[in-house]
């Protein structure tokens, strides 16, 4: 029977060509911006990590002086150097890191290699795993490492094939403004959006091309790239020594779960009083504790015109939904007859309704095919912005599914009512008047 309503379907539409090719076409508008939108939305505003999310913590202590405090403001969102090597070697936490970012001249230890500045990553050791960076080749380094300001860097692999074809590095050797440094990893490809860890780079920027132990770093006095809040004076001082009134470092902890939040941040708590009792900190405890998703929120990642947008597609795409309703209305109207002769000949009120819904299911698969089109298209479009997630709009196969389900649905939806109205037909009175 499904297959009689198929044939019954492909004769009204070339029956009324003109009006199906707009009810196509209304329908293909609506499903293409809708889904085209919200594509991006779901690219911009998914979990980066979301087996280990919701412990994963980003700390906030708040060291700044007492001056312009107001009770219940926000605190800093970096650390001080001092606080984030003290936490760090307190290690209450399953794991943790302090980092900053650093853009880094590099080049290999061949004769007439020429320099390139590199986005880098200074970091503990515990970045990788924490994070769960893929590895190509090698690995990370260990605390060790850290502690005897080892000598190493990890390496992505695009950096990987430009400085060595793409050849197992591991044990060769590069230099870092001039300082020879032994790789011991290289990274696959690896890009977490939103760049969660980091967002003072931008929350949509391309992770690090190269890694290296935060105190060999700043054991070579390499400096930093971000945000950096100094609030006593500093000049003619070095922000990024030991002790300076400066924050400028990320720490995020790793906890074995969610629960044990309060517990780590009453820890926080006493830490900051402790600072406080040494003359270090001058304002009361002032901690945040955030998982990834609360420090999205809080940072205000997702750009506030991408949520509007969506709501502008779907409410473009109710509009299409309703002219497509008034012309599968027009089109049951102009088709009175030949209801009436169906039912005349023993077709149920049941067989009607079904017969129409088919055709609007198959209008819907019209529309949906002519939608992804559309939503690749403005995807396309979305990518040659300048806007920093541009290069991110991309559909994968689970939104290509939806396309298809939400052109389904919409016909279907649409459809109810033509189908419904087409069914309650009364045959004697359309055969008189035939």
């Amino acid at each position: 029977m499904f297959m009689y309503y198929l044939d019954l379907a492909r004769r009204s539409f070339r029956s009324a060509r003109g009006l199906s090719l707009l009810m196509v076409l209304a329908l293909g508008l609506g499903i293409g911006a809708s889904m085209t939108t919200l594509t991006v939305y779901r690219v911009l505003s998914g979990d980066p990590i979301p087996h280990k999310s919701a412990r994963l913590f980003d700390v906030q202590l708040d060291a700044g002086a007492a001056g312009n405090f107001r009770p219940g403001q926000e605190p800093t969102f970096q650390l001080t150097r001092l606080d984030a090597e003290a936490l760090l070697r307190d290690a209450r936490a399953q794991r943790q890191v302090m980092m900053s970012g650093a853009l880094l001249p590099v080049q290999t230890a061949a004769a007439g290699s020429k320099p390139a500045y590199e986005m880098s990553r200074m970091n503990s050791a515990d970045f990788f795993a924490m994070f769960e960076a893929p590895f190509l080749f090698g690995s990370g380094w260990d605390a060790k490492a850290d502690a005897d300001l080892a000598r190493v860097v990890v390496i992505s692999r695009a950096l990987n094939e430009r400085l060595f074809n793409g050849e197992n590095s591991v044990g060769r050797e590069i230099l870092v403004r001039r300082e020879t440094l032994r790789v011991v990893g290289v990274l696959n490809d690896w890009r977490p959006v939103p760049h969660y860890f980091d967002t003072t780079l931008g929350a949509y920027a391309q992770p690090a091309e190269l890694y290296l132990p935060f105190s060999t770093a700043q054991g070579f006095k390499f400096g930093s790239v971000g945000d950096m809040n100094c609030w006593d004076n500093t000049r003619g001082q070095r922000p990024h020594e030991l002790g300076m009134p400066c924050t400028w470092v990320q720490y995020w902890v790793e906890l074995a779960s969610a629960a044990d939040a309060p517990a780590f941040r009453n820890y926080l708590v006493q830490y900051s009083e402790a600072q406080g009792r040494a003359g270090r900190f001058e304002r009361p405890p002032n901690v945040r504790l955030r998982n990834v998703m609360e420090h999205l929120v809080h940072r205000e990642v997702l750009p506030s015109d991408v949520t509007l947008q969506v709501w502008l597609a779907f409410g473009f795409l109710l509009v299409c939904l309703v002219n497509t309703v008034g012309l599968l209305l027009a089109k049951s109207l102009r088709r009175s007859g030949e209801i009436g002769v169906r039912r005349a000949l023993g077709a149920t009120r049941g067989d009607i309704f079904r017969q129409f819904l088919v055709e609007a299911s198959v209008l819907g698969a019209a529309g949906g095919l002519l939608g992804l089109g559309l939503a690749a298209l403005g995807l396309w479009l979305v990518r040659q912005s300048p806007a920093p997630y541009a290069p991110l709009a991309q559909m994968d196969w689970a939104m290509l599914g939806l396309t298809l389900l939400l052109s389904l649905a919409a016909s279907a939806l649409a459809g109810l009512l033509p189908a419904w109205h087409a069914a309650g037909v009364p045959p004697a009175r359309q055969l008189k008047a035939q």
